[in-house]
């Protein structure tokens, strides 16, 4: 299953892992992605969605 928010498609981020010696190694930001329930075109589907957009209101969730 894909790291991507169904509502806005935001996805992992790139950057480095910097010790206290400064020696650099890739890393990944993951978004935070919660599983939850939506109605979409009154159809209830199950999808991950970022916290961003739940607390934005961009989800219409259903029971």
């Amino acid at each position: 299953m894909a790291n991507f928010c169904y509502i806005c498609g935001k996805g992992p981020g790139v950057g480095n892992h910097v010790s206290n010696a400064n020696n650099r190694r890739k890393r990944r930001f993951m978004p935070n992605l919660q599983r939850v329930r939506i109605v979409e075109e009154s159809v209830r589907r199950r999808v991950r969605v970022c916290t961003r957009c739940i607390k934005a209101g961009k989800v219409v969730k259903g029971a």
